[in-house]
């Protein structure tokens, strides 16, 4: 079984927050168990989640940290370990080959000073009087020293610290 995505999370805690109020109470956790044959108390649970409601944020990593604690008990670890970071990997590449698109108006795989300029100004990220040159932008991460980023360039500089 594979991990779940934040939007399946989200779905899951729209339709745990029974009354709608932003959070997912002990109660509506223990409801969840109980429907799915896992049998808790309610200070058990409260015990292990840490907090008597959850918010989205909270129940992401509640799930994570769950998660987490699943993979640490299993026997075949290692392999279940690489398959979440070949994946994560892969989702990762895919969200900045997009983001790489936004940038790379003309399609040709590059992106230059004029491209980076124009997809800024859309975000409006780039003001003309702040003074900022984008050819010193893009001359960080240009290792080729070609005056524009390709791909790779451009993933280095997104996942630069």
């Amino acid at each position: 079984m594979s991990p779940l995505n934040t939007v399946h999370l989200h779905r899951i805690f729209d339709k745990l927050d029974r009354n709608k109020d932003g959070h997912v109470s002990i109660d509506e956790l223990m409801w969840l168990l109980e429907s799915i044959g896992v049998g808790a108390k309610g200070d058990e649970l409260e015990l292990l989640v840490g907090q008597t409601t959850l918010d989205p944020l909270d129940f992401l990593f509640f799930y994570e940290t769950l998660v987490i604690k699943g993979k640490s008990s299993c026997n075949n670890c290692f392999v279940q370990e690489k398959h979440v970071h070949e994946v994560e990997g892969e989702m990762l590449e895919r969200d900045l080959r997009k983001a790489f698109r936004v940038f790379d108006l003309n399609d040709d795989g590059f992106i230059s000073c004029e491209e980076l300029k124009i997809a800024l100004s859309r975000l409006g990220l780039w003001e003309d009087h702040c003074g900022q040159d984008c050819k010193r932008m893009i001359d960080v991460y240009d290792s080729n020293s070609d005056g524009l980023l390709d791909f790779e360039e451009f993933k280095a500089m997104m996942l630069s610290d």
